[in-house]
């Protein structure tokens, strides 16, 4: 008896020495196993990986008075945007909604006023709710560096002094021509004033900027232009004469996507930028006001 007892006390501790660790590791295995198994169900799926957004190419029209700004917002929007590239077409806002009106494909309109958003909206271009003002702008009477002959603005009706504005059906003109009846109220001026001023006008141009590179090159003696295209005008020197705020114009632009954009998110994205601080602060560093 105390034979078989200490057999099976030394087959006890044989079992504990050597073939316990064997008898452990055989429980262990599916246990370890199962934990493997768990821990793989659980684990969430590798992600797929992210398609890179699809190259597209929006088409902005927009006034020429925006010419320099845009440019750089177009750089600033690209760059945050890479699958996006900017194409501007940049002309009078009346030749800009005349074009939306014979149906040329675009995605975004930014008028320099709200009579030229207003015929896109009359021609379907535009959603009678979807134009919104982005900015603002006013007047200043320019002159070549080196004139004499104006110096301020009752200078302007003098008798032989050359004067260009843009055309009465754009509106940077239309706006000038609103100055010149401000200011033929205005006891500082004769009530003639506008009248004498047309007297002097040698070209009506088809757009703002054609109006200040005219002035520069000192094909004229005058010119009324918006503020913002002085700021702009590094390469062109112009000497500026200021409007007085009461017989000054306020431009208000209004920026709409046009209901037929063949890129309609990109289009929005490109509004909700003009929209945002960063841009804001560009159209301000080039004379714009706000909206």
């Amino acid at each position: 008896m105390r034979d078989v007892a200490k057999g099976r006390q030394t087959g006890g501790d044989g079992g504990g020495r050597d073939g316990g660790h064997w008898y452990g590791r055989a429980i262990a295995r599916p246990y370890m196993l199962l934990f493997f198994l768990l821990a793989a169900c659980a684990a969430p799926p590798a992600a797929a990986p992210t398609a890179a957004p699809a190259p597209v190419e929006i088409t902005v029209f927009a006034a020429a008075s925006l010419t320099d700004a845009f440019a750089e917002i177009g750089q600033q929007f690209s760059a945050a945007n890479p699958a996006v590239t900017v194409t501007f077409n940049m002309a009078g806002s009346q030749q800009l909604a005349a074009q939306l009106a014979q149906g040329a494909p675009a995605d975004v309109f930014a008028s320099a006023n709200t009579a030229q958003m207003t015929a896109a909206v009359d021609a379907g271009r535009v959603a009678a709710d979807a134009p919104q003002p982005f900015v603002s702008n006013s007047l200043v009477v320019i002159t070549p560096p080196d004139s004499t002959s104006v110096t301020t603005l009752p200078d302007l009706a003098k008798p032989g002094v050359r004067v260009v504005i843009a055309a009465p059906a754009v509106p940077a003109g239309q706006y000038a021509l609103t100055f010149l009846d401000n200011a033929a109220q205005d006891s500082a001026f004769t009530a003639a004033f506008r009248t004498q001023v047309e007297a002097n006008i040698v070209s009506y141009e088809e757009n703002v900027r054609a109006v200040l590179a005219k002035v520069a090159l000192g094909e004229a003696d005058a010119g009324i232009v918006y503020i913002s295209d002085v700021v702009s005008s590094d390469e062109r020197p112009v000497v500026s004469i200021p409007i007085p705020a009461t017989l000054n114009v306020v431009a208000r632009y209004p920026i709409a996507p046009i209901s037929d954009a063949p890129h309609p998110e990109a289009a929005q994205q490109f509004i909700d930028y003009v929209l945002s601080p960063p841009a804001q602060a560009i159209l301000a560093r080039y004379g714009f006001g706000a909206p």
